[in-house]
């Protein structure tokens, strides 16, 4: 050992046996439970099984049931009523018997005697639409619940069933064992809701100018709820809010309209020489070989020609669609129609737009092309989008979701003037509803217990993708725009939320019903936790390869969020425990400041502590060997040294005097600072996070400095570091780029910024 180093670690070691001592003088106190925020989450977690391993992929076991549906459909476009057959085959692919099946019936909602209206406390508002207060006043309850009219087994032979609300238990025959199949029927029909006057997720908008409807149809028809090995059957009532758990399986879906409609929907259309005119099948074509703007299949022009016919002809389209979740589909005679085709994967993949003139020039412009760079961004961070199309429609107060097609709102005005807004508005929900096509429609989590497992890892995804947007079709954005304004994702827009009241705020780890600040809390906290993970805690690469592993892994399964956090660990050897504890599983925020900063010099002569140190020990200070003594400027040490020109400021003094311990060859990789200084960070607010700092040097250069959350690991309170440098360090800026959501950044800067009154400010921002 070097007698230098020998004589530092001398140092410490009587500095240690002081700090001993002094606890051997106190009183002991009771021990305490583990709360340090950097605990596994080994209390929080299942534990892994044969279902779920513990690396986060599914296990050796793992399984999952079987629903598919033969369906036979009728609208009724002038009564606003859709009518249904369908034949569910259900496989049981589970270890266990089943003695019955449970089917949702989300139509009931929408019930006379729905209870979901009795759950809210509204109150009388004091503004409302004209339809609003209609409804809510004055006219009858809408009757748009199921009206069951048969529960039967293949050979025609009633089944008894029980409906409590949303939901409806078929008892069966027989125990249905593990690998066998059951074949049941179902006859129902429903009145269709105007979704701008009574609200939902499906239904029809009326155009009184012309007296067309358009439909976006969804949640129609009786679904399988999903049963699993997380808690068997996912039969929690839909209340309005929370969206779905499903099973995956394979629809054969006949659906009659008006012979003037032309309709689109999950699957594939396997009668398209039926159903479109020659004309349409031309430009069918074209539109499949066109990868650079999209192709009109029916015209503006031809749309308003239809508005006018209300065909009393029927027309028949049918649809198939394997391993799928649910089913979707849209219908009208005013649809304008394009497609244009996109390379995901090395096969083409068709962007689809249906929308009324009502939403020209707008959608005409930018819908398909939306679509279309929306998936390539999202194969580009999951996994290629495996199915044939993806479909845009145009609904005035719409933004749903379901497999190969969505609803989107964004409206020009009358004259086809638009704002920033509504265009923004408009790409972004479109950008969002594709996107879910990946979660929850592929990566199936259950949207019913877990909403920010799909609105919050899809609104993320939406956040890398509206950017990749903007630099795609730069054209798209306003002048005043350089990039895409997204308004999730950046941590500075969760501020507002994560510094507000505490008594409206809920864990991300929340069923969704239960949540308060539902948009910022499934939305926009999840979003923001998953992009300061990939910007600022992991870095691009490790999170890209993470997240994409996680996708592929779960792709057509029934993932649980701790399935995500332990593939998260898994795939990027980053132990994340203290990240999902703090964003996900408490409403912490994130404050880290600037405690104080001290500036020191080095001395030949002992300063206070060493002197306090030698008196306590009854040692001589002539007896000590030669030591690098650290003296805080504008101390009384200091004072007293400088007179006594003690105080080494001098870089060449001071590397005279530490070299004179160290060998020839040391010397040549010793640097010898001038500047020392004792920083202590603080935190105010729960979170711990990395502390990103930066130097500003009194040359003008400037140095970051990122130091690991685990810095926080010993001390939640506050935590000091040495910083040793050859230049003055005259500025100290903590997260300067705003990149951990830090709600209180007054105590971020040394020297600290002297905040301005709001008269103040109000002058400075009126002046001149």
């Amino acid at each position: 050992m070097k007698k230098f180093t020998y004589y530092l670690l001398s140092v410490v070691f009587i500095s240690t046996s002081v700090f001993a001592q002094e606890q051997e003088k106190s009183e002991i106190k009771p021990g305490h439970q583990n709360n340090n925020k950097f605990k596994q989450l080994y209390d929080e977690f299942s534990t892994p099984n044969m279902y779920r391993a513990a690396s986060g992929a599914p296990g050796v076991a793992y399984y999952q049931q079987q629903a598919d549906y033969k369906m036979d459909l009728v609208l009724d476009d002038k009564n606003t009523k859709l009518s249904g057959f369908e034949t569910i085959t259900y496989t049981n692919n589970s270890p266990d018997v089943l003695k019955y099946l449970w089917v949702q019936l989300d139509q009931n909602k929408r019930a006379k005697d729905s209870k979901s209206p009795l759950i809210e406390g509204s109150g009388v508002a004091p503004v409302m639409r004209p339809e609003q207060f209609i409804n809510e006043y004055t006219k009858e309850p809408f009757d748009g619940g199921f009206n069951i009219q048969e529960v039967k087994d293949t050979n025609g032979k009633p089944l008894p069933h029980m409906i409590n609300r949303t939901m409806m238990r078929v008892e069966l025959p027989k125990a249905l064992k593990s690998g066998e199949k059951f074949s049941f029927s179902i006859k129902w029909w429903y009145n269709i809701n105007n979704h701008l006057v009574v609200d939902g997720r499906s239904g029809y908008e009326y155009f009184e100018k012309d007296g067309n409807n358009a439909y976006v149809i969804a949640q129609f028809y009786p679904r399988m709820a999903v049963y699993s090995d997380v808690e068997g059957w996912q039969n929690s009532q839909f209340w309005g809010r929370d969206e779905f758990a499903l099973p995956f399986g394979d629809f054969e879906v006949n659906i009659t309209v008006p012979a003037d409609h032309i309709l689109d929907g999950t699957g594939r259309l396997t009668n398209r020489k039926e159903v479109f005119s020659k004309t349409m099948m031309q430009r069918y074509e074209q539109a499949k070989k066109s990868y650079d703007k999209p192709v009109i299949i029916v015209s503006q022009a031809e749309a308003e020609a239809a508005e006018k016919g209300f065909s009393n002809e029927t027309k028949t389209w049918k649809l198939h669609a394997e391993n799928v979740r649910d089913f979707g589909f849209a219908t009208s005679r005013k649809f304008i129609w394009d497609m244009m085709a996109v390379k995901i994967g090395g096969k083409d993949v068709m962007a689809v737009s249906m929308y009324p003139k009502e939403g020209n020039p707008l959608w005409e412009e930018w819908s398909t092309k939306a679509v279309a760079s929306t998936l390539k961004s999202y194969s580009r961070m999951t996994f290629d989008y495996p199915y044939h199309k993806a479909i845009s429609v145009h609904a005035k107060s719409q933004g749903m979701e379901y497999p190969m097609i969505c609803w989107n709102f964004g409206r020009p005005n009358e004259d086809g003037t638009y704002s920033d807004r509504v265009k923004y508005g408009m790409m972004g929900v479109i950008i969002h509803e594709v996107g879910h096509n990946f979660f929850p429609m592929i990566v199936n989590s259950d949207e019913r217990q877990w909403t920010w497992m799909d609105e919050g890892l899809n609104t993320f995804v939406q956040y890398v993708a509206e950017q990749d947007f903007g630099e795609a079709y730069p054209e798209a954005l306003s002048p005043k725009d350089k990039h895409f304004p997204s308004d999730r994702g950046p941590a500075r827009m969760i501020v507002p939320y994560m510094g507000g009241n505490q008594d409206f705020i809920a864990p991300i780890m929340t069923k969704g019903l239960n949540t308060y600040q539902f948009g910022n809390n499934a939305y926009g906290k999840p979003a923001t936790a998953l992009n300061i993970l990939r910007e600022t805690v992991m870095g691009r690469d490790l999170f890209d390869y993470a997240f994409r592993e996680y996708a592929q892994r779960w792709m057509f399964k029934h993932p649980t969020p701790e399935d995500f956090f332990r593939t998260m660990e898994d795939a990027s050897a980053f132990d994340l425990d203290w990240y999902w504890r703090g964003w996900f599983y408490t409403t912490d925020w994130t404050d880290i400041g600037l405690k104080e900063v001290k500036k020191y010099y080095v001395s030949s002569e002992p300063n206070k502590f060493i002197r306090d140190m030698a008196r306590e020990r009854g040692a001589k200070l002539k007896d000590l060997p030669p030591l690098v003594y650290m003296v805080e400027e504008g101390s009384e040490d200091y004072k007293e040294e400088m007179k006594s020109n003690v105080v080494l400021e001098d870089t060449k003094s001071l590397k005279e005097y530490v070299m004179d311990n160290f060998t020839v060859e040391e010397r040549k990789n010793i640097k010898a600072p001038k500047y020392f200084y004792n920083i202590t960070f603080e935190k105010p607010g729960g979170l711990v996070m990395p502390i990103i700092v930066e130097y500003t040097y009194a040359d003008g250069t400037k140095k970051r400095e990122t130091y690991p959350a685990q810095i926080w690991r010993l001390n939640d309170k506050e935590v000091s570091k040495a910083i040793a440098s050859e230049k003055e360090i005259v500025n100290i800026i903590i997260d300067p780029d705003l990149e951990t959501a830090d709600v209180d950044t007054s105590n971020n800067s040394w020297p600290k910024k002297v905040k301005q009154n709001e008269f103040d400010q109000f002058k400075n921002k009126i002046k001149g």
